[in-house]
């Protein structure tokens, strides 16, 4: 059975969140000032996916410890609750700081229609894919984990020299893309061999960006492989480091994008950085493309990016006395000013929130 969609998250307690519960639908685009938490919405969807892969205290340690993702250091809540429903079924994490600044399972649990189902308390990490004994929460619990083991945060934003994209990897490294595209080149060439009408969409899609770029070039040496390309009248092979940040990252998205096994919820934080207003157009095309397969949740500070979707698309992220709030629009109540005006130029105008204010006290 195919995982079912993650159909909303409530979070208490954690980073900039004190208490929120977020309706997920296939496409979900996150707007707000700089600081009002969008970037913590995706850090908890990143620790969702490292739960499942037995990594939390991992995650933990690499953000700082737990005083450093816990609402005010833990203060007034000293915890951090995940509810997650999917379909009929509910999926709880209460994480409670323990020594050494980690978190642990203050409970795990599991509710099938409606009955909850305890894995434990105490435990350093995730029991989802422990042998159950009951075949209906077993099912569900390998239903949960399939679809938290498909969520990614996908980041292409370094484009240096030192870049993991621009390095040498394993060409049999070509499973998933990595969220930092380390393997892309493996990647390409996988796609090159075994589904070559999406490899050639993908070249056919940059072009439409870089009408200079020909092709790739994707040569295999003692397993090893980098990512090369030609232009157009030229047979002069290039290195990544030719490329523009901005085209090397929407090759980066539009790899992505294109895959025929993509994540089941594929998250990218301001995927427009460093493209043209056209490629954002573009962008927004594979977004939407892709939202029919898996769920995509992006956040952006992007008028032209944002102009794309519709109002239901939109979560609007606030800060309401410190603490980070997540609202859907009414679009009952934007029907006139969109016959005159953009969802971009509404933002603008600061019609659909999302601006930077002085916060309530």
């Amino acid at each position: 059975m195919a995982p079912q969609r993650l159909q909303s998250i409530a979070i208490r307690g954690y980073t900039s969140i004190r208490s929120t519960r977020v309706e997920l639908r296939d496409l979900n685009v996150l707007i707000g000032a700089n600081g009002a938490g969008k970037s913590n919405l995706i850090s908890v969807l990143a620790l969702l996916g490292r739960i499942v892969d037995h990594q939390l205290n991992l995650f933990v340690g690499q953000a700082g410890g737990a005083s450093a993702l816990l609402y005010r250091g833990g203060g007034s809540i000293p915890e951090v609750a995940l509810r997650l429903r999917f379909g009929p079924n509910v999926y709880w994490a209460k994480l409670i700081p323990a020594a050494r600044d980690e978190l642990i399972f203050g409970l795990e649990s599991i509710e099938v229609r409606g009955e909850e189902h305890v894995l434990g308390r105490g435990h350093r990490e995730s029991r989802l894919t422990d042998e159950i004994d009951e075949q209906d929460l077993s099912s569900v619990a390998g239903h949960v984990a399939d679809t938290l083991r498909g969520c990614r945060v996908f980041h292409f934003h370094d484009t240096s020299a030192n870049a993991p994209v621009k390095q040498t990897g394993f060409a049999s490294d070509n499973i998933a893309l990595h969220p930092d595209a380390r393997n892309l080149a493996a990647i390409l060439l996988r796609l090159q061999q075994e589904d070559h009408a999406v490899y050639r969409r993908i070249v056919h899609t940059i072009q439409q960006v870089a009408p200079f770029f020909r092709d790739f070039v994707l040569i295999e040496e003692n397993d090893r492989l980098r990512l090369r390309w030609q232009q157009e009248g030229s047979d002069v092979v290039f290195p990544a480091d030719a490329l523009s940040d901005g085209t090397l990252r929407f090759i980066c998205l539009t790899t992505l994008l294109s895959l025929p096994d993509l994540p089941d919820l594929v998250v990218l934080d301001e995927p427009e950085l460093g493209l043209h207003p056209y490629a954002i157009v573009q962008l927004a095309d594979m977004l939407r493309a892709a939202s029919t397969t898996s769920q995509i949740l992006i956040a952006t500070q992007s008028v032209t990016l944002i102009n794309q979707f519709e109002v239901d698309d939109l979560i609007v992220v606030e800060r309401d006395k410190g603490a980070s709030v997540f609202k859907r629009l009414a679009p009952e109540g934007l029907a006139d000013w969109l016959e005159e005006y953009s969802l971009g130029e509404l933002w603008e105008k600061n019609l659909l929130g999302g601006r930077p204010q002085a916060e309530s006290r």
